[in-house]
């Protein structure tokens, strides 16, 4: 995976490119960037090419293991929607004045964990003990932005801290053989296979009791959503279908188990503690005044700010909720 400078060198290009623009020509297909070992509903509207049918064009899914990645691709004009996108990641790139707007949440969820290599005996009583030691982490996604917020909550001193940038597979290998003391990470199998070499350093409802939540979004570079607003308010109301179908009869867990790469338990477990809002509570919910989404932009905008690329004081016009309506 290429280093956050390297992307966000990257997205400025990109930004400076957004400004020459050539005559709008509507897509004769579309490309959507998507995860492994996350389970969500609409992966079965995947598979059954809901998408397509509803949208006229084919549909070319590709995955990704770190939403810098999506970001990345974006830029670089293969991918034109991230589903399921962390934060993080999207307001890393719209710090950098990232052409990208998100158009919804996709999912809720406890806030990624922190394994500590069994060995070390740290846990949340002790966290203390973690400086000077060495964690994985996957910069600037979502697992990157629970690992700081848990820190801060535990008073441990980051700063101390070597900083190994790595998606999770790797990251579950170096806590293994011991190369590193704890791993951030995401993704159902990562995060089991993790267990079995140590403990959360937080449990997800301490986590939760410290504030510590997160979400990933819905992103779509700008020039898509200009040029083709009916095939993304399409892929929208797809969306929305899905998850309500899901939540009214589960039969087809079977298939989502397959599209996301993980076996009944793991998808089980995973889906048990996520949250997919629908299209109405996200305008009424998420998005309105006041809102989670608009709390939410503003902390981890702040999170995630350097000298370079400083947060924005306002991240509204990084949002477009009209493909919800």
């Amino acid at each position: 995976m290429k280093s956050v400078k390297t992307i966000l060198k990257t997205i400025t290009a990109a930004a400076v490119a957004a400004g020459i623009t050539a005559p709008a020509q509507a897509a004769d297909e579309v490309n959507v960037a998507f995860f492994l070992e996350w389970a969500t509903p609409n992966m079965i509207a995947k598979a059954e090419g809901l998408y397509e049918d509803a949208m006229g064009v084919p549909v070319n899914w590709t995955n990704f293991d770190a939403g810098t990645q999506m970001t990345e691709a974006m830029l670089s004009g293969d991918i034109d929607i991230s589903f399921s996108q962390g934060l993080a990641p999207f307001i890393t790139a719209v710090n950098a004045n990232a052409p990208i707007k998100t158009i919804g949440i996709a999912v809720t969820y406890p806030s990624n964990p922190c394994v500590v290599n069994g060995d070390l005996g740290i846990t949340a009583d002790n966290a203390s003990e973690l400086e000077g030691k060495t964690v994985a982490v996957p910069l600037a996604t979502m697992a990157d932005y629970s690992f700081r917020m848990q820190m801060r909550a535990l008073d441990v001193d980051m700063s101390t801290m070597t900083i190994v940038d790595q998606v999770p597979a790797d990251a579950v290998v170096s806590l293994a053989d011991g190369s590193v003391d704890m791993a951030c990470i995401f993704g159902g199998d990562s995060i089991k296979k993790a267990e079995e070499n140590g403990e959360y350093i937080m449990s997800y409802d301490a986590m939760a009791e410290a504030g510590i939540v997160a979400f990933d979004v819905v992103s779509v570079t700008e020039k898509f959503a200009q040029e083709n607003p009916d095939l993304v308010k399409a892929f929208m109301e797809v969306t929305d279908e899905a998850n309500a179908a899901f939540a009214a009869d589960q039969s087809k867990i079977g298939i989502i188990e397959k599209e996301s790469g993980m076996d009944s338990e793991t998808t089980l477990n995973q889906m048990a503690d996520m949250v997919f809002p629908s299209n109405a509570d996200q305008l009424g919910e998420y998005f309105a005044e006041g809102g989670l989404a608009g709390t939410a932009f503003g902390i981890v905008g702040g999170a995630f700010a350097t000298d370079d690329n400083p947060a924005r004081e306002d991240y509204s016009d990084v949002i477009d909720t009209s493909f919800l309506e």
